[in-house]
């Protein structure tokens, strides 16, 4: 000690260093590295080397949200504000990949469960209860009689060809094909066939197409077959005629499908669950179709024949299937499926004329044998028959999505 100063290590009567001042000191200390550490961020974990021990683990700094619903919900807070119902934000979510597996990573069983809460945390203006999911849209008034109007125009102007002859033949066929027009456009703009802003522009080429061959092109055919044509070959209306009448019943068989599916998915607890309910509901609204078209070709071959018949049955489940896709959201791959047969019937037309050139018979070698063995009207059948099947299985897996079902 010197001038009454306890020199480093000098015990004095205080004892500064005894064990309670120690621990005193170190309970200081800890307080200020506690602090220290609330506000000073973690570092990055060092890199460890092959072999070296593991570092103790470190409790990583919590950064964003606890709550993974609410990343969700700013990403798709569009759709959620502008649904009507918690199935319109399932549907959604499903058309931008979601699935049921992918919700449970939002703590959520299924896609339903989420999209519910989802539905529940959207702020509204108004506390007004949501649409009842399980009721279709409401149908435009008058199309139950809308649908009624080509097959009733057909008829007309069939019994019209019936009666008479020249040139009063060609104004009705002419008037009658007028007026088959415009109410299928009618009919088209309202009602359970309506598909505002979604068909293909080529559609309609594609559909005039199909309907005109199946009126002239197996008597076409048939003339090219045996070195003509000579003069104009022979039309059929019957074709025609049952395919304006399965308007009706067609609109009927959409309005069926559109309807069971939103109660379907309604009570619907996963997108599986409503795919597996939506897939036999398609088949039986084309197979009732089908039923519908096959009482109509029985109607009609006993003022013209049950010639083309089977064709007349493909045709109709082809515009059918092409059309709810249309309906539903899917155009493209309709329009597709209709260009590829028109491109196949065309084909068919064309490859009997250029084998009259001089080394080329054999183009026309598949189609002479298909329409020696079965007639000129199996190759429609067969092109319309095979697109239609393929169609058909496109849409059981694309019509039952619960986004395809979303209230328009």
């Amino acid at each position: 000690m010197r001038d009454g100063t306890p020199l480093w290590g000098e015990r004095t009567g205080e004892e500064p260093w005894s064990a309670d001042g120690h621990q005193e000191w170190e309970s200081h200390g800890e307080a200020l590295l506690e602090e220290q550490a609330l506000t000073t961020p973690a570092p990055a974990p060092p890199a460890t080397t092959p072999g070296a021990p593991a570092a103790p683990a470190l409790a990583p700094p919590r950064r964003g949200p606890a709550d993974p619903v609410k990343a969700l919900l700013h990403r798709h807070r569009e759709l959620c504000e502008r649904a009507v119902d918690p199935l319109e934000i399932a549907a959604g979510l499903e058309a931008h990949g979601m699935t049921d597996r992918t919700a449970a990573r939002f703590r959520h069983r299924d896609v339903f469960a989420l999209a519910e809460e989802l539905y529940a945390r959207v702020p509204r203006a108004t506390d007004t209860a949501p649409t009842p999911a399980a009721a279709a849209p409401p149908p435009a008034p008058g199309w139950v009689v809308l649908v009624l109007l080509p097959g009733t125009a057909a008829a007309l102007t069939a019994a019209g060809l019936l009666v008479t002859d020249g040139t009063a033949k060609t104004a009705v066929a002419s008037a009658g094909a007028v007026a088959l027009a415009l109410s299928l456009t009618l009919c088209l703009r309202r009602g359970p066939l309506r598909a505002p802003g979604r068909t293909a522009p080529a559609a309609a080429l594609w559909v005039c197409w199909l309907l005109a061959y199946a009126t002239g092109g197996d008597g076409l055919l048939d003339q090219l077959l045996t070195g003509g044509p000579e003069g104009l070959w022979p039309l059929t209306p019957a074709p025609l005629l049952t395919l304006a009448l399965s308007i009706a019943p067609a609109a009927w068989c959409a309005r069926l499908f559109a309807a069971g599916a939103r109660r379907r998915l309604a009570r619907s607890r996963g997108l599986a669950d409503f795919a597996a309910v939506t897939r036999p509901l398609l088949l039986g609204a084309v197979a009732l179709h089908l039923c519908a078209l096959a009482g109509l070709l029985t109607l009609t071959s006993v003022a013209y024949g049950a010639a083309g018949a089977v064709h007349t049955a493909a045709l109709g489940t082809l515009l059918l299937v092409a059309r709810l896709l249309t309906v539903h959201g899917c155009p493209e791959p309709a329009a597709r499926a209709l260009g590829a047969a028109c491109a196949a019937e065309a084909f068919a037309l064309a490859s009997v004329l250029a084998a009259r050139l001089p080394g080329c018979e054999f183009l026309a070698l598949p189609v002479r044998a298909a329409a020696a063995a079965w007639g000129p009207a199996v190759i429609p059948t067969l092109i319309c028959g095979l697109t239609a099947a393929a169609l058909l299985a496109h849409a059981t897996a694309a019509l039952s999505r619960a986004s395809a079902h979303a209230t328009p």
